[in-house]
């Protein structure tokens, strides 16, 4: 099954879209054992098979493997145990920008990793202002796509986000909001070839605005924790500024560093 899937992409080229550069191929295989990991299909101490077994279930050189399982090794998923192998560690971050498909920092009560939804509520084209020109390193006017988007965790809204990249690095991205991908940092990887590699947060508490207070549910007054992010691609470029306003009622926010 994942021989077929990993395969397919590298025949159909997957990241390469117009003037995107192609995702290499460990960047697929890491990120499938990755989520196998996480959504408790490899449990801790799951013993892997070894690189050749590994290169024939994927469908990939022994090479592409072996560097897949050292990027998990090196990220605190995978460990090497000497006569046993490859063991699923069990100490997984939670937030780590490696597995930017689960970058989610807001937790329950009791620290447990909420799973939430996301709903686009607009897709729109505008200026870049003259800071936000500087920020991305293109002219004051650059066309940006901008997203407006919630997130709700059983149901209740618990945060919302204005999200800005520059239109032209990211052809053809969707205009209508119930076609954007839910999870972006992997759409932009798997179509654009742009890898999240670090982010930098500036993190603060304001008095909910009008429309903090009617998407989030909150009574007046209220607090909402802003979080003012720049995440920046492989090559150290502004990839996608964003502002988060959520509510911290029933949730805390979480960093962590490793």
């Amino acid at each position: 099954m994942k021989k077929a899937a990993v395969a397919s992409k590298a025949a159909d080229g997957v990241g390469a879209g117009p003037g995107a550069l192609p995702v290499p191929l460990y960047e697929h295989v890491k990120r499938q054992i990755a989520e196998a990991i996480l959504i408790g299909d490899m449990p801790p101490g799951t013993v892997l098979p070894g690189e050749v077994a590994l290169a024939n279930q994927y469908g990939v050189a022994v090479g592409t493997i072996r560097r897949a399982l050292a990027d998990l090794t090196a990220g605190g998923m995978l460990m090497r145990r000497r006569k046993t192998g490859t063991v699923v560690t069990g100490r997984a971050s939670q937030h780590g920008l490696s597995f930017f498909f689960q970058y989610f920092r807001l937790l329950g009560a009791d620290g447990s990793l909420l799973h939430s939804e996301a709903e686009v509520l607009s897709v729109t084209t505008r200026a870049a202002e003259r800071d936000e020109a500087a920020l991305f390193a293109v002219a004051d006017g650059e066309p940006l796509l901008h997203l407006h988007r919630i997130r709700r965790v059983a149901g209740a809204p618990v945060l919302h986000s204005r999200i800005s990249m520059v239109g032209s690095r990211v052809p053809g991205f969707a205009r209508e909001p119930k076609k954007v991908p839910a999870l972006i940092y992997r759409h932009l990887l798997e179509a654009y070839g742009i890898r999240i590699a670090a982010v930098r947060e500036k993190v603060t508490a304001e008095v909910a605005t009008k429309e903090d207070r009617k998407l989030l549910g909150l009574p007046s007054p209220s607090a909402v924790l802003v979080i003012d992010e720049e995440a920046y691609d492989q090559t150290g470029a502004l990839a996608i500024l964003s502002q988060h306003r959520a509510t911290t009622a029933q949730h805390y926010y979480s960093n962590e560093i490793r």
